[in-house]
């Protein structure tokens, strides 16, 4: 089964008070970003993918190495202010052109979440399968093409509102690592 990876890039960040957007602050030496694409780039995912909107992480995400890993496609959300939504829709319309049986999809500000919870989702079976860490259910979130219909078009829910409403569909998966959003300034610094 062919499995694409996508990193969720696209979301403001107002949140985060500071010059810079939080996607392209630095933390130990790596922007948030680089560090969250290079987690999922070592999970060796078939294809990969970066939804943007609000900033430009072309530079920050370059750093990364693309032609160390095969390459890696930005896809860019004209609707990111309408909500992560279309930022999953964007993900699964991507998959189905390259030919994806499943997505696993996860945010660009989780930068503690490393390739083994994004490999461990992604040889998960299932409708859905959802990281867990301690219990608690978090990101990257695999999506089987059958569910890509379910899945809403715009809003601040992606994939959450079908878990919902099919619990029977969604597999956990634990994993390790950590889930903390960097979201704040303070998040940063805690961090640094």
């Amino acid at each position: 089964m062919t499995t694409a990876g996508v990193l969720l890039a696209a979301g403001a960040g107002t949140r985060f008070a500071a010059p810079e957007h939080k996607l392209l602050a630095t933390l130990d030496g790596r922007s948030v970003a680089a560090r969250s694409l290079e987690a999922l780039l070592d999970a060796g995912l078939d294809s990969v993918a970066v939804v943007t909107g609000a900033v430009d992480l072309a530079g920050a995400l370059d750093a990364v190495g693309s032609d160390r890993h095969g390459g890696i496609t930005l896809l860019a959300n004209d609707h990111w202010e309408s909500g992560i939504a279309s930022s999953v829709v964007c993900a699964t319309a991507w998959a189905a052109l390259v030919g994806a049986e499943a997505v696993v999809v996860g945010l660009a500000d989780q930068p503690f979440v490393p390739s083994a919870a994004w490999r461990a989702v992604a040889e998960s079976s299932g409708p859905i399968a959802v990281a867990t860490y301690g219990g608690i259910r978090g990101n990257p979130v695999r999506l089987g093409r059958e569910v890509w219909p379910l899945l809403p078009h715009d809003g601040d829910e992606g994939a959450r509102a079908v878990m919902r409403r099919f619990p029977e569909i969604v597999v956990p998966v634990a994993c390790e690592g950590l889930p903390d959003d960097i979201d704040t300034v303070e998040d940063l610094r805690r961090w640094s």
